[in-house]
């Protein structure tokens, strides 16, 4: 269920974003490089101490369309260097 947002200046959205990079560096699984996993968890602790987010929000249809693009590239590169 997505989190609630408040705006940009709100510090319960800077809470938000530190949780939500929390959640990712705690999503451990084998596919996922131990140093983006403390990148995340860097992530969750500058989003406390300084001010990054701004006000672009992202939707269900914005996210499927990166995430769409990213696997494209990513398929494109396997092919051109090999698996």
């Amino acid at each position: 269920m997505p989190r609630e947002r408040f705006l940009p200046d709100d510090p319960r959205e800077w809470l938000g974003w530190a949780r939500s990079n929390l959640a990712q560096a705690r999503a451990n699984t084998p596919e996922v490089y131990p140093e983006d996993l403390c990148f995340a968890a860097q992530l969750s602790r500058y989003a406390v101490l300084t001010r990054y987010p701004g006000d672009d929000r992202v939707d269900e249809s914005d996210y499927r369309a990166a995430l769409n693009i990213a696997e494209a590239v990513v398929q494109w590169a396997e092919g051109e260097v090999g698996r």
